[in-house]
């Protein structure tokens, strides 16, 4: 029996798009653009992509994205990857996905505009979801690590195509750029009526997670694996239904966690928080949201009744308007 819910929708709300491109397609793009790849054939290239041991921290992790920005030359290019991230989540049984970018990020190897990378993005994304019938948002980051100045350049570039996403997320190095530049970046984006998600309490601990939450505005968090260290903050997060976006594997390839069974996962869902099981970074981590749910959740200790509430708690955090959280549970219940 899977532990996956048949009548429930199975959704991932935590999945980078450029932590999501195909071997076959850096390959691909390689040739097509004489570019120095480390390798040449997919048994080759793959340990330059993906991780097969644990990483010391999440920065050496992040440095695994090298070659997926790497063949990012154009915004065909661009389109590609968020048309092929969709046809991957429908291959997944993917009923409603989530996929997040930061387009200064996606822009660093080939000097592209931020915002037409925003354009091609929701091109390919909107093509794929006609093509396939998953249902699919954006969520745009802004990369802390490059710093508040340039952080503001980014939220522009995602405020010029402001209709195609529902929610502003913060990203990358959580230990040297704290939450607390990026306030009034996070005021814009309240503004525009988006919803907030944060990446906090990963590399950085439970103060992280208070800041993004009251200073930011984010209803949800990414990771959150440093929430349990502060037994004030686990009830404010259950009583304020404030979800939690967990990565179990990727948690260990980065050494947020040591193994699986020291996910604090199984505990956040004992405590009443609305923690959900997401994929993160599959093309790095080599996993699908599936591996998640039947592998990596029972190893964290979680049982079928848990993996299941944390099924039922992805509907209740997406970021999609009632009807249509009701119309895809029932399309699964017919």
């Amino acid at each position: 029996m899977s532990n996956i819910h048949p009548g429930l929708p199975l959704i991932d709300l935590h999945r980078h798009l450029d932590g999501s491109v195909r071997l076959q397609t850096i390959l691909d793009l390689g040739r097509q653009h004489n570019l120095p790849l480390p390798a040449w054939d997919l048994d080759s290239l793959r340990p330059h992509v993906q991780v097969a041991d644990i990483q010391p921290n999440i920065m050496e992790f992040i440095a695994r994205f090298k070659w997926m920005v790497g063949v990012m030359v154009d915004y065909d290019a661009v389109e590609r990857i968020a048309y092929e991230n969709i046809l991957d989540a429908h291959a997944e049984g993917i009923d409603y996905i989530e996929l997040r970018f930061s387009p200064a990020f996606m822009a660093t190897g080939h000097g592209l505009d931020p915002a037409e990378i925003c354009a091609a993005v929701a091109a390919g994304v909107q093509r794929g979801t006609a093509d396939t019938g998953v249902k699919a948002n954006l969520i745009g980051i802004i990369s802390r690590h490059f710093g508040a100045e340039q952080g503001m350049q980014e939220l522009n570039a995602l405020l010029a195509h402001r209709d195609r996403f529902v929610a502003l997320d913060l990203a990358g190095d959580e230990g040297r750029y704290p939450g607390s530049l990026f306030v009034e970046h996070f005021r814009l984006a309240g503004e525009a009526g988006w919803h907030i998600t944060v990446h906090a309490g990963e590399a950085a601990g439970a103060e992280s997670i208070w800041q993004a939450v009251r200073d930011l505005g984010a209803t949800r968090i990414g990771h959150g694996v440093r929430a349990m260290d502060d037994p004030a903050l686990v009830a404010y997060l259950a009583e304020q239904r404030i979800g939690i976006e967990a990565n179990l594997t990727s948690n260990v390839q980065t050494s947020t966690v040591p193994n699986y069974a020291a996910h604090p996962l199984k505990a956040q869902l004992e405590a009443g928080i609305l923690a959900t099981i997401n994929s993160d970074d599959p093309g790095i981590s080599a996993i699908t949201l599936p591996y998640e749910y039947e592998v990596a959740a029972p190893q964290a200790g979680l049982s079928l009744e848990q993996i299941r509430q944390a099924q039922r708690n992805a509907l209740e955090l997406a970021f999609l308007p009632p009807p249509a959280k009701a119309e895809l549970l029932q399309a699964k219940e017919a």
